[in-house]
Formats: structure tokens, C-alpha cells, sequence
């Protein structure tokens, strides 16, 4: 379980120092080039969900975005296994770090905008919550595969 949160307050903190990082550094200079224009360093407020979508569902995204700390931090306790200990503190930390942007950025609390800014080519632009969560999907489907449930066996 302390895995769990660990991994979790690391991917928050990197996520909320990034978009402050970002705001500040960013807001008039859109787009830095780092490899061309093939990966760039792009300012965006984003009212939707992944490639602004349902930009007027903001609220429901909050939602769901509370009810999935609220189910990490219940079956945080039961959780043994290494593995599903990362994946999960990566989904909580990428979770919580969107829905700090949802709280607390304009314009209002559950409404908020989330701070995105990396910007690969052909590909909306992301923020590193939104990395952490798509890392640890692809975690979740790897341990399924390899039956590598959330309680080690051995336990």
C-alpha cells in the first residue's frame, strides 16, 4: 500500500511542478519546437477529456475522476502485489493530477480547465497525468495477461 502512494505522490507532484512549469514558461512563446515539428511544447486549457472531447461534460468528467480515487483509496489495503501497486499509484496520482486542474483552475471548481502541453505530431496535446494514466492501462493489461491478479498469492 505505501507503494502505492508513493508512486502516486510522485506522479502528482511531477504532474502539478510540469503544469505550473508550463503556465508559466509557455503562455507566450506556443509552439517551443524540441524536435521540429514533431515534438513541440504547446500550451492548451482543456475543457474535455482526452482529444477535447464532451468539452461540455467537464463536470461528469470530475465525477468519475472522484469516484476512481475514492475506489483506489478503498481497495488500496487489500493490494499486494508489486506490480498492480505501481499501476494503480500511477492511475491515482494521473488521475489526481487532472482532477486538481478540475478543482482549482479556471473557470471554477469541477469545471476547470486541465493544463496540457506536449505535443507530439498527428497527436493531441498531453499533459504527464494523462501519461501516467495511459501507462498504467497498458500495465493493468499486461498483468492481466501474465494472471498476475492484485493479491500475490504467496500472502
Amino acid at each position: 500500500m505505501r507503494r502505492l502512494y508513493l508512486v502516486a505522490a510522485l506522479t502528482w507532484g511531477l504532474d502539478l511542478a510540469s503544469k505550473i512549469w508550463a503556465v508559466n514558461n509557455l503562455s507566450a512563446r506556443n509552439p517551443v519546437e524540441i524536435l521540429g515539428s514533431f515534438f513541440q511544447l504547446t500550451l492548451v486549457r482543456n475543457p474535455g477529456a482526452a482529444f477535447s472531447f464532451a468539452t461540455g461534460a467537464t463536470v461528469v468528467f470530475t465525477g468519475i475522476a472522484v469516484a476512481a480515487v475514492i475506489v483506489i483509496a478503498f481497495y488500496s489495503s487489500k493490494i499486494t502485489s508489486l506490480g498492480w501497486a505501481n499501476t494503480l499509484g500511477l492511475l491515482l496520482g494521473g488521475v489526481l493530477g487532472n482532477l486538481t486542474d478540475r478543482l482549482f483552475r479556471s473557470p471554477g471548481f469541477f469545471k476547470g480547465e486541465v493544463i496540457d502541453w506536449l505535443e507530439i505530431t498527428n497527436w493531441p496535446v498531453f499533459n504527464l497525468a494523462d501519461s501516467a494514466i495511459v501507462v498504467a492501462a497498458f500495465l493493468a493489461i499486461v498483468l492481466t495477461i501474465r494472471n498476475v491478479g492484485p493479491v500475490d498469492a504467496a500472502k
